[in-house]
C-alpha cells in the first residue's frame, strides 16, 4: 500500500509600506505602539488576505472538510495536512475570525494534522546563532496549540529550507519529522518516496517533497500549452497509483486552489474529486506525516552541508539563492541579524514583534534578481515594481527602525565584555552592546568580574569612549572604589538613574 500525503502550505506576510522612503516620512516622531502600522501596511493585508480567503480558504477548508466527512465511516478515510503561519493565523483574527473558526473544525475533525514552523515565517534558521529560531518555532507551536488546540510533531521549515544543522536543531527540539525539497542533488540516485535520516541525526525522519507531482498542480494546472492539459482527479490520481515508492508527499501552497489557479479553471472541483480518485485505488491510502513516521523505517541517510548545500523548495536552484542570492538580500539579511542583541536587551514585546515581522521571508523574496522563470514567478508574488523597490523600502525601514532601537537602548559603539580577570580563559561569556544591556548584566554576572572592571577602570572608558557619555563616565569614576555587592548596586542605582534622563521619545 502507497501512502499519499497532502500538505498545504498557508501563509500571508505582513507586508511592508513601499513608499515612505519616496514621500520623505521616514523618522518621524511616532509612539511605540503607532510604529506597526507605521512600517506595515495593513490596508493592503486586509485587501489581499479578504480576496485570498474568498477565493481559496474558505471554499478550499469546505470541500476539504465534506471530503473527510464522505470518507469518515470508510475503510479508507481521507487524512491531509497543513502547514500555517503565525502572521497567517495573526491576520485571521484581525481580518476574518469565521476563516479561523474552519481551521478549528479542520484540527477537531481528527483527520488534520498541522505542522509546526517559525512563526514569522522566517529565514532565522539562516542565522549563524539558533536561538533566535528556537524562539520562533516554540511561539509558533505555542501558537497552533493555543488558536486551534492541535500539538505539532512534525516539522516544517520557511520555504523548505533545509540542511544537516537545522535538521539537528529540529531534532533537539524533540520533533520527529522534518519535511525538505525531494531534489535530485541530495539524492544520489534514490527516490524523493521514501524516509530518510539526516547526516548526524538519529531519531528525526526526513519527509521529501515530490517536487514533480506537486509543481503538476502548483504550476501546470491551468496551463493551455502544457501536453497533459486539462489535468483532471482520475488522471492525476493514475499518475500517483504508478509512482513507485512508499510515501508520496504532495505539498503546494494553499492558494494553489483559487488565487494562483482561479475557481473558474476547475481547481476547486480537482481538488474535492481527487481524494475520491485516491481512494479508489486499491494500492493508495491517504496519511498524515505522522503516520508515516511512525509506519516507515529509513532508508538511509541523507547528507546537506550548511555550506553551499542548503535546499529550499524555491526556483530551479532549490537553494536559497531565493532570500540570499545578492547583494541586496545579503545587505537586509546583516542588519536583521546585527540587531539581534540590541532588540533582546531592549527587552520591549513592541520592538521584538517589529524585529520579528521584518525577518518575514517574503520581503527577502522580493529582492530577488535573477531572470527566466524563477525571475518570472518572483516577479508575479511582489508587490513591488522591481527588485531595487523591494530593497529600498525594506532597507530604508530597518534603518528607520535601527535608529529608534539604539535611541531607546542607548547604543554603544562597541560592546562590554565582562571578564573576571586577565585573559580569555577568564571571558564570563557575557557581552553587551547597550547600556539597557548593561544594567540587566550588571545584576547577573559574578561580582569578581564587576570588581575586576572596576578596579581597571573598565566601566567608566567605556561609557566615556564607546557610549561617548562623559556624564556617566564621572559617575561611575565617581564610585570606583566601592567593594562586593555595594559596588554591583551603586552601579545599576546609578546607571539606572541615568537612563531614566535619556531622551526615550521614539
Amino acid at each position: 500500500m502507497t501512502d499519499v500525503v497532502f500538505v498545504f502550505e498557508v501563509h500571508q506576510p505582513h507586508r511592508l509600506r513601499r513608499s515612505l522612503f519616496w514621500e520623505g516620512k521616514l523618522f518621524r516622531r511616532q509612539t511605540k505602539e503607532e510604529l506597526f502600522n507605521y512600517y506595515f501596511d495593513t490596508e493592503v493585508d486586509r485587501e489581499i488576505f479578504k480576496r485570498a480567503s474568498r477565493k481559496c480558504y474558505l471554499p478550499s477548508n469546505q470541500i476539504i472538510l465534506s471530503v473527510i466527512d464522505k470518507h469518515k465511516r470508510s475503510r479508507k478515510q481521507a487524512k491531509f495536512s497543513f502547514s500555517v503561519s503565525g502572521v497567517f493565523l495573526e491576520q485571521c483574527e484581525m481580518f476574518d475570525k469565521d476563516l479561523l473558526e474552519t481551521f478549528r473544525q479542520l484540527a477537531k475533525s481528527g483527520h488534520v494534522e498541522f505542522l509546526n514552523q517559525t512563526h514569522y515565517h522566517s529565514i532565522a534558521s539562516l542565522y549563524p546563532s539558533k536561538e533566535e529560531f528556537r524562539a520562533q518555532v516554540q511561539m509558533h507551536k505555542q501558537t497552533i496549540k493555543d488558536l486551534l488546540g492541535y500539538t505539532p510533531v512534525i516539522f516544517e521549515n520557511t520555504e523548505l529550507l533545509y540542511n544537516n544543522s537545522i535538521a539537528k536543531t529540529v531534532e533537539d527540539m524533540g520533533y520527529r519529522g522534518i519535511y525538505t525539497e525531494g531534489v535530485e542533488r541530495i539524492l544520489g540516485g534514490k527516490s524523493p518516496n521514501y524516509l530518510y535520516t539526516p547526516k548526524g541525526s538519529k531519531k528525526i525522519r526526513v519527509l521529501l517533497r515530490n517536487y514533480k507531482l506537486t509543481d503538476d498542480i502548483g504550476f501546470r494546472f491551468s496551463a493551455r500549452w502544457w501536453p497533459e492539459w486539462p489535468l483532471t482527479a482520475d488522471k492525476y490520481a493514475h499518475w500517483l497509483a504508478t509512482t513507485k515508492g512508499e510515501v508520496i508527499n504532495i505539498f503546494p501552497d494553499y492558494e494553489t486552489f483559487g488565487e494562483h489557479h482561479w475557481p473558474e479553471t476547475g481547481i476547486h472541483g480537482f481538488l474535492q474529486h481527487l481524494p475520491d480518485e485516491i481512494l479508489n485505488q486499491d494500492h493508495l491510502q491517504m496519511v498524515t506525516p505522522t503516520e508515516v513516521v511512525e509506519k516507515h523505517a529509513s532508508a538511509g541517510e541523507i547528507d546537506v552541508p550548511e555550506a553551499k548545500g542548503t535546499v529550499s523548495w524555491a526556483d530551479v536552484q532549490r537553494d536559497q539563492s531565493g532570500w540570499l542570492g545578492n547583494v541586496m538580500q545579503w545587505a537586509y539579511y546583516t542588519v536583521l541579524y546585527r540587531l539581534e542583541p540590541l532588540v533582546l536587551e531592549a527587552g520591549d514585546e513592541v520592538f521584538l514583534r517589529l524585529w520579528r515581522n521584518f525577518q518575514t521571508s517574503d520581503h527577502l523574496y522580493y529582492m530577488f534578481t535573477a531572470g527566466g522563470g524563477p525571475g518570472e514567478v518572483h516577479s508575479y508574488f511582489s508587490p513591488y515594481e522591481s527588485p531595487m523597490d523591494a530593497f529600498v523600502a525594506a532597507q530604508a525601514l530597518i534603518n528607520d527602525f535601527e535608529v529608534r532601537l539604539r535611541q531607546v537602548v542607548l547604543a554603544a559603539n562597541e560592546p562590554f565584555l565582562f571578564y573576571t580577570n586577565s585573559g580569555e580563559k577568564y571571558y564570563t561569556g557575557k557581552k553587551v552592546w547597550s547600556l539597557l544591556g548593561f544594567i540587566g548584566a550588571l545584576g547577573e554576572v559574578p561580582l569578581r568580574a564587576i570588581e575586576f572592571h572596576a578596579e581597571k577602570g573598565d566601566f567608566e572608558s567605556w561609557a566615556r569612549f564607546s557610549l561617548r557619555d562623559t556624564k556617566l563616565a564621572e559617575s561611575i569614576k565617581a564610585i570606583k572604589m566601592q567593594k562586593g555587592e555595594i559596588l554591583r548596586k551603586y552601579l545599576i542605582a546609578i546607571t539606572k538613574e541615568h537612563v531614566a534622563t535619556q531622551n526615550q521619545q521614539v
